[in-house]
């Protein structure tokens, strides 16, 4: 008892970290979006491109500051992604057969259906294919973010079940980024990068407990990804599931202790800064195309439309089948307003599309910008539609 109720605390403060998070990422945007159409635009492009060399005999790194941020600090986002989807899948929600059904139907739905919808739509377009996997994902920060704003009229079942679906989400995106988005292997790399995995589940095996040591090999790892060619920032998601999660001894297992140390200075720091960096669109000089194009057409109508559609769908199948069925206390209405949130792709929308166009095309941040905002907006009125009036929720609480 004592495990489950350390676990619930845990979630409950995880959730509320996220929607704090929220507001700061949302500042975040505003301030790239100032940046980017004023007079500092041209020192705000200057401060993304600087070089920044790291270097040690012979061997160096030299990458510009938006590479760094992405490729470098997004690897300890990756690595608190991959701990909660460890913790989830082992401890938390996802660690039962029967209530996993839900959110995995739901998330195979709203990741399937949105990529379907991009490449219906660039199926005339070879080059714009590669961002088939933009609208795919979702941003729990903001999409917590949203469900806050409903305050205790919202069931917590409906948090828990946004934030499942979006760690199934992720781990669908980490699968995508790897065998998607990973190009010209140099071999010769991925021998010591075999080498740091090993060592990695060695330390795990032998229930190594600090963190150090996997911090440590860690680096070994993203250098060596990062040469051969596979995504560095998965890096992260490989240190993390070496971590023990310590079955049976709560929240003092090592994972817990370290996700829950490293959760603000992701959820307060990279991801804002992430944001800062890549969420800066310059309005100047763009012209309607690039809202009539197959690129932003394809991202707004799979995060909006297919989204919601693919969770929606997926969910009524499982339900109707009898694989599974809505949490208690959650409407229809409810969960239909959930799914809209689940558009909001934002943070993962805009790292893969900085994966599949290396150029940083506008018509994509405004693609991931827009249908986030809309169905932000979606979402939050519907469910302020479906919401319970405060006298009916004191009446159930009485009840």
């Amino acid at each position: 008892m004592a495990t489950i109720r350390d676990g619930q605390r845990f979630v409950r403060r995880f959730i509320s970290e996220e929607v704090a998070a929220s507001l700061v990422l949302f500042l975040a945007v505003v301030v790239a979006l100032v940046l980017a159409n004023s007079s500092l635009e041209p020192a705000y492009r200057a401060v993304l491109q600087s070089t920044i060399s790291v270097r040690y005999n012979n061997f160096g790194i030299v990458e510009s500051v938006l590479h760094w941020i992405n490729d470098g600090l997004m690897a300890l986002f990756f690595l608190l992604l991959g701990m909660e989807i460890k913790r989830e899948t082992l401890e938390e929600r996802l660690s039962v057969a029967r209530r996993a059904v839900l959110p995995l139907m739901a998330a195979a739905g709203g990741v399937l259906v949105p990529s379907l919808v991009y490449l219906a739509v660039n199926a005339n377009n070879p080059e714009t294919m590669p961002g088939w996997a933009i609208p795919a994902a979702t941003d729990v920060a903001f999409a917590l973010g949203v469900l806050a704003f409903l305050g205790k009229r919202m069931p917590a079942d409906l948090r828990v079940v946004l934030l499942a679906i979006a760690v199934v989400d992720d781990m669908v995106a980490i699968i995508i980024i790897a065998v998607a988005y990973s190009s010209d292997l140099v071999l010769a790399w991925l021998w010591p990068a075999g080498a740091a995995v090993l060592v990695l589940f060695i330390f795990n095996y032998l229930e190594v407990k600090r963190i150090g040591p996997y911090m440590l090999v860690g680096i070994v790892l993203w250098v060596s990804l990062f040469a051969s060619g596979v995504h560095s920032t998965l890096a992260g998601i490989i240190v993390a599931l070496a971590i023990p999660l310590g079955p049976g001894e709560g929240s003092r297992s090592a994972l817990r202790d370290f996700e829950a140390g490293l959760h603000p200075w992701v959820a307060f720091g990279i991801l804002p800064l992430f944001a800062l960096a890549n969420a800066g669109v310059s309005f100047e000089g763009v012209s309607w195309n690039a809202f009539t194009g197959p690129v932003f057409i394809g991202i707004f109508l799979g995060l909006v439309v297919g989204k919601q559609a693919g969770v929606m769908g997926a969910t009524w199948l499982a339900v109707r089948t009898g694989c599974c069925s809505l949490p208690r206390n959650v409407s229809w209405k409810q969960y239909y307003g959930m799914a809209a949130l689940t558009g909001i792709g934002f943070t993962m929308s805009l790292f893969i599309g900085g994966l599949a166009f290396a150029e940083g095309r506008p018509d994509v941040r405004l693609g991931v910008l827009l249908g986030s905002l809309v169905s932000a907006i979606l979402g939050w009125s519907f469910l302020r539609f479906a919401a319970p009036t405060a006298r009916e929720t004191r009446e159930d609480e009485a009840a």
